[in-house]
């Protein structure tokens, strides 16, 4: 319900507001009618269903012995303090995308050609390889000053590059683009939010996943007596 749900509120207020200024890009009520129709009735019934597939499965076993009382975290170093991981670890994801990035927004909101999808599918590969790298090292400086919650600070590393994703698309807005009407406006903010918005989730789960793997397969690898 939560990428989806962002996704069509905002696109529901975009929509409200082309109604308001009598936009022919208004989309009419029964196209918005026949979304929430696949929304409900098919995105979330299927969530439903790989749920119920996915808690039949039996759960991953841990490669160690775990305490059943959390240990206390010792005081970190000032370098591993969340915004500063965030900052480091989400801005090389972005530099590996960045003169890319100028070419697809220019395609989008210059109505120029795109072409170059070969190298689109290099540049996502080298995005992937990036994100889990940059993810990986931090979570081990992390491990490494005995501190153990790294889950949610493995998804954020990698995730926060699309808060550079945001700021530059505010820079390319006001440096490239012809827009002077509140509407079009607030439509390619909004847009770029929701794009933001996703950009997060997808590099976030992969850094994620590959900590998950990295952190099982270092401690699979200690030898206890």
């Amino acid at each position: 319900m939560l990428f989806p749900g962002v996704a069509f509120l905002g696109f529901f207020l975009l929509n409200l507001l082309a109604w308001h200024q009598g936009s022919s890009i208004a989309v009419p009520f029964g196209t918005l009618f026949a979304l929430c129709v696949l929304w409900f009735g098919i995105s979330v019934p299927l969530v439903f269903v790989g749920s119920h597939f996915g808690y039949r499965q039996p759960p991953r076993d841990n490669p160690v012995r775990t305490n059943k009382i959390p240990r206390q975290v010792p005081e970190q170093p000032w370098y591993l303090h969340p915004a500063v991981v965030c900052a480091i670890g989400g801005i090389l994801p972005f530099g590996a995308i960045f003169i890319e990035l100028f070419f697809i927004l220019t395609s989008f909101w210059m109505q120029q050609f795109y072409y170059l999808f070969g190298f689109l599918a290099l540049v996502f590969v080298i995005l992937i390889i990036t994100c889990a790298e940059i993810a990986i090292v931090l979570v081990y400086f992390q491990l490494c000053s005995e501190d153990y919650n790294w889950w949610w600070r493995a998804f954020f590393t990698s995730g926060a590059s699309a808060a550079y994703l945001l700021l530059y698309s505010v820079f390319y807005f006001f440096t490239k683009l012809p827009i002077t009407k509140a509407v079009p406006a607030l439509m390619y903010l909004m847009y770029m939010a929701v794009t933001a918005y996703g950009f997060f989730c997808l590099t976030g789960a992969i850094g994620f996943y590959a900590c998950y793997a990295f952190v099982h397969t270092i401690y699979g690898s200690v030898k206890i007596d």
